[in-house]
């Protein structure tokens, strides 16, 4: 499948999708989004790739929208299959949120507006000391919040800051993201793929990739339950269905023979019968 505004890659295991218009600072088009979702649904599916990594090509991970391209519009075919309006964004982040493969950004330079709130679905973020210019800028565009952020930032960094950043539309650096626990690291531009890759290979080098997807979601899905009861009972069954798996069996003999496991378990045929465990909310139509 060729791509005209990402590019996609495997690398060890790892599938790295990178925003492709450096030209206008990987800023989103409608295009863009259809050709994430395509990849996002490629990797999901590849039991050869185990984590996805976002990045950008040039100076910016990605400058927000680009209304000289249609900005958050819809392509001509995608409006047609949609009787109203739906953030292209948001479509994104919801499919970031259903993934079995752990997500990293790496923000390699400037993220605004839609550059920053597709990052909030994702599991890690590394940041780039490169990246100054970094911002929830709607209220200032006369528009509103997007790609979800309203649920997943007070979620990372709690709601007090959250308000601040939303409210306030104001810029920041990579290190004030830092300091509020937006990122995890910040790194010289050419440290952060490095780190990116590096706890991609703790991922794939080490754990069961069902294990990975099911722990996945239980931290996603966990956050919209009201008492840790629900979190109880999703653990027990899925300890239930593990416990007896060839993964755990070749986890523990691996650590009793001290050497590395050789998990064999694939998402794609091998998730239990209770999964999905959650009822996917439906968009309306009108």
């Amino acid at each position: 499948m060729d791509f005209e505004q990402i590019i996609y890659s495997i690398e060890d295991r790892v599938a790295i999708i990178t925003l492709n218009r450096p030209e206008k600072l990987n800023a989103w088009t409608p295009k863009m989004m259809e050709e994430i979702l395509q990849a996002l649904d490629r990797a999901d599916k590849d039991d050869s790739v185990r984590v996805v990594i976002f990045t950008g090509t040039g100076r910016a991970y990605c400058a927000g929208a680009d209304l000289s391209a249609g900005g958050f519009r819809l392509t001509d075919s995608s409006a047609r299959e949609q009787k109203v309006h739906r953030d292209t964004a948001g479509q994104v982040t919801l499919r970031m949120f259903n993934m079995k493969k752990p997500i990293i950004g790496a923000i390699n330079g400037h993220a605004v507006g839609v550059g920053i709130t597709m990052t909030t679905a994702m599991d890690v973020r590394i940041a780039s000391e490169a990246a100054t210019k970094i911002g929830f800028v709607f209220n200032r565009r006369g528009i509103v919040p997007e790609g979800c952020c309203t649920y997943f930032l007070p979620r990372i960094i709690g709601i007090s800051r959250a308000s601040e950043l939303i409210l306030t539309g104001r810029l920041f650096t990579a290190q004030e993201g830092l300091e509020m626990g937006l990122f995890s690291q910040v790194v010289p531009p050419e440290e952060l793929m490095p780190a990116a890759k590096k706890i991609a290979l703790e991922i794939a080098d080490n754990t069961s990739a069902m294990s990975t997807a099911l722990a996945r979601q239980m931290l996603w899905k966990m956050l919209g339950e009201d008492h840790p009861m629900a979190a109880h009972i999703m653990e027990s069954k899925c300890l239930s269905y593990m416990f007896s798996s060839e993964d755990a069996k070749e986890g523990g003999a691996a650590f009793i023979e001290k050497r590395h496991p050789e998990f064999k378990m694939k998402p794609s045929r091998d998730m239990p019968g209770f999964y999905p465990w959650w009822d996917e909310p439906v968009f309306p139509d009108e």
